[in-house]
């Protein structure tokens, strides 16, 4: 019996031009084209930075909220149609999630706008109450969504409540206006995520109170 050991071919005994991270088998394949008889090979790319790379384009908004796309209908008009910077960041925020459209308390909402008062401050997101704050200043607020309580504070000190569209046709490049955002930091993030005590999740639970009674395991460990 004769038998015969054959070498296998390495790569690059196959294709020398493949060095590194593109040591790899290409896959070829042959398409035929209808009124074409000759074949064509197709071979694949070297991704750059072997495809690491972040995703920079411009989010569009998922939201099925017939307002709110009219909204970024109209400020996509006047982001293109003039040079103001302003209503390019109303435009970007528009679109952002719900998540990352940050809420603005009445507390930082006086205190940011408490050299500017002649001014309208504009809020990409949803006014809130505080409690702690007794005084509320008179305040021209534009934003997309006031809690009822914040709404009657701000009304029965003077201000005034705007929507978007009104601000549109008041201040159409954005002049004498103050962009506001919220926190991005809030302790409610901590709660998002999967259920605590899953696999893998670090979210913060919702517990009735911290002490030795509560939210404790019980037995041998």
């Amino acid at each position: 019996f004769f038998f015969f050991f054959f070498k296998q071919k390495t790569a690059y005994e196959m294709l020398r031009s493949l060095v590194g991270s593109e040591m790899c088998i290409r896959d070829r394949y042959q398409r035929r084209v209808h009124g074409e008889s000759p074949q064509k090979n197709f071979m694949g790319i070297d991704l750059y930075r072997a495809g690491r790379i972040r995703n920079r384009r411009f989010r569009q908004t998922k939201t099925t909220d017939v307002y709110l796309r009219l909204l970024i209908r109209l400020y996509e008009f006047l982001s293109r149609r003039t040079n103001s910077r302003f209503n390019q960041a109303v435009y970007k925020r528009l679109n952002q999630t719900r998540t990352t459209r940050y809420p603005v308390s009445l507390s930082r909402l006086s205190k940011h706008m408490r050299n500017n008062n002649d001014k309208i401050a504009v809020v990409v997101g949803s006014i809130l109450n505080d409690e702690r704050n007794l005084e509320i200043p008179k305040l021209s607020v534009c934003a997309l969504r006031f809690s009822e309580r914040a709404r009657e504070r701000i009304l029965a000190a003077g201000g005034q409540c705007l929507t978007f569209d009104q601000l549109a046709l008041r201040a159409p490049t954005g002049t004498n206006t103050f962009l506001i955002r919220g926190a991005r930091s809030r302790e409610a993030l901590k709660h998002f995520g999967k259920a605590p005590g899953a696999k893998h999740s670090h979210t913060k639970p919702y517990v009735r109170s911290v002490g030795r009674k509560f939210e404790r395991g019980r037995g041998r460990r």
